[in-house]
C-alpha cells in the first residue's frame, strides 16, 4: 500500500495513488483470503442508509449536565477544524474564511445530532489525502462526503472488506508528506524557548493526543510572548544633568529639578513591575517628574494599579506628577480605573513640550 501510494503520482497525476492501492489491496486480500483485519472484523456491518430525524427531548437538567462537555467539544472541535485549515492554506497558497468555517461546522453539527450523528470537525489527516489528491477547492470536500454516503448507501458490503493495514499504509504516505521534516530541523535551530516549545507540542501529539498538544503548546506560547513583550518594555530616565534619551536626539534641555520618564512599549502586568521598580531605584529627588507614554500602545489593570501608586508615591513626597503623549485608548483606560482621583487631568498634555511649557509657566512644583 505504501509503495502504490508513494510512487503511483509518478505513473498518473488525475488517480488517487492512495485509492488505487486501497482497490487493488482490497481485492487482494478478498481473493486470497489473506487473515488480516478488515473493516468488518473491526466495525461488522456498515450500515446501508439513515434514520429519520428526531427532536432531542431538552429540559433544565439535560441542558445543565450538558452543557460544559458540550462546551468543550464545540472549543476543541473549533481548534482542530481551523488548525486543518491553516495546514490547506500553507499547502496550497489559499486563505481561508474561519467564521464561515465555524458557521457551516456547527449548523452541520446541529443537523447531524437529529440523525442521530455525533460531532464531527475537520480533521488533518482528510484535509491533506484531498490536497494531495489534488482537491484545491469547497466543491472537493463537498464530492467527499457524497462519496462516503453513496458507499454507505450501496457498496456498504464491498467498503466493509478494507484491510485495516490498506488504511494504515495510506496514512503513513500521509503522515510522510505533511511531516515537512526538513522544516522541523530548521526550527530546531530557532530561538531556544520556540525550540522547547516545538518540542513540547510535538512530543504531547506523538505520546498523547494532537488536542492535549495545542492546548498546552498555546499556553506555552503565550508565556513565550509575555516574557517578549516585557522584555521589549523599554525604559530610560533623562534628567537636567545631562542625561541622553533613547527615543529622542533633539529634545529641549529639561529645567533643573524635572525628571522624564520615557517609556517604550506595553505597560501591562509583565513589565509593571520592572516599571515601578526602575523608577523608584532612581537616586536623585526630583521635583517634577514627567512620564513621557507617546509609545505605550496599551495598558492593562496591572499597568493602570502600578502607575497609580507611582503617581500616589510621588505625591506623598511632594513631587509634581505630568503625563505626556497619552494615547486615547491608554487615556480611557485610565479613565475606567479612576486613576484621575489621584492625577487632576489638567497635568495630561498631549506631548512634552506642552508639559514643559506647563512647567515653564507654574513652575516645577505648582
Amino acid at each position: 500500500t505504501v509503495l502504490i501510494s508513494y510512487n503511483f503520482g509518478k505513473i498518473s497525476k488525475r488517480i488517487p495513488g492512495s485509492l488505487v492501492a486501497i482497490i487493488l489491496m482490497t481485492v487482494i486480500t478478498a481473493f486470497w483470503k489473506l487473515p488480516v483485519e478488515t473493516l468488518a472484523d473491526r466495525f461488522g456491518t456498515i450500515p446501508n442508509g439513515i434514520g429519520m430525524p428526531q427532536w432531542p427531548v431538552l429540559n433544565w437538567d439535560v441542558i445543565r449536565h450538558l452543557i460544559q462537555p458540550a462546551f468543550a467539544i464545540a472549543l476543541l472541535g473549533a481548534i482542530e477544524s481551523l488548525l486543518s485549515a491553516v495546514v490547506a492554506d500553507g499547502m496550497i497558497g489559499a486563505r481561508h474564511r474561519s467564521n464561515m468555517e465555524l458557521v457551516a461546522q456547527g449548523v452541520a453539527n446541529i443537523g447531524s445530532a437529529l440523525f442521530g450523528g455525533i460531532p464531527a470537525t475537520g480533521a488533518i489527516a482528510r484535509t491533506v489525502t484531498n490536497i494531495k489528491n489534488g482537491g484545491r477547492t469547497p466543491v472537493a470536500g463537498i464530492i467527499h462526503a457524497v462519496v462516503l454516503f453513496l458507499i454507505m448507501l450501496f457498496l456498504g458490503p464491498l467498503a466493509k472488506q478494507i484491510p485495516f493495514a490498506c488504511l494504515a499504509g495510506v496514512l503513513i504516505v500521509i503522515a510522510y508528506h505533511m511531516g515537512e521534516w526538513r522544516q522541523f530541523f530548521s526550527l530546531l535551530r530557532s530561538h531556544r524557548m520556540d525550540v522547547v516549545v516545538l518540542l513540547t507540542t510535538f512530543l504531547l501529539t506523538v505520546f498523547f493526543d494532537l488536542i492535549i498538544a495545542i492546548e498546552i503548546g498555546m499556553v506555552l506560547s503565550s508565556f513565550l510572548f509575555m516574557k517578549r513583550m516585557a522584555d521589549a518594555t523599554r525604559m530610560s530616565v533623562v534628567t537636567d544633568e545631562g542625561g541622553e534619551t533613547l527615543f529622542d536626539k533633539e529634545l529641549p534641555d529639561l529645567p533643573r529639578g524635572v525628571l522624564l520618564y520615557e517609556i517604550d512599549g506595553p505597560l501591562f502586568f509583565g513589565a509593571a513591575q520592572q516599571f515601578q521598580d526602575t523608577l523608584q531605584n532612581v537616586s536623585e529627588k526630583p521635583q517634577t517628574i514627567i512620564f513621557r507614554m507617546r509609545k505605550v500602545p496599551y495598558m492593562d489593570a496591572t499597568g493602570v494599579y502600578r502607575l497609580r501608586q507611582l503617581i500616589e508615591y510621588f505625591q506623598k513626597r511632594k513631587v509634581q506628577v505630568l503625563l505626556s503623549g497619552v494615547n486615547p485608548a491608554v487615556l480611557e483606560t485610565m479613565e475606567k480605573a479612576d486613576i484621575f482621583d489621584a492625577l487632576s487631568k489638567d497635568h495630561v498634555f498631549p506631548n512634552i513640550y506642552a508639559a514643559l511649557d506647563y512647567i515653564k509657566l507654574h513652575g516645577i512644583h505648582s
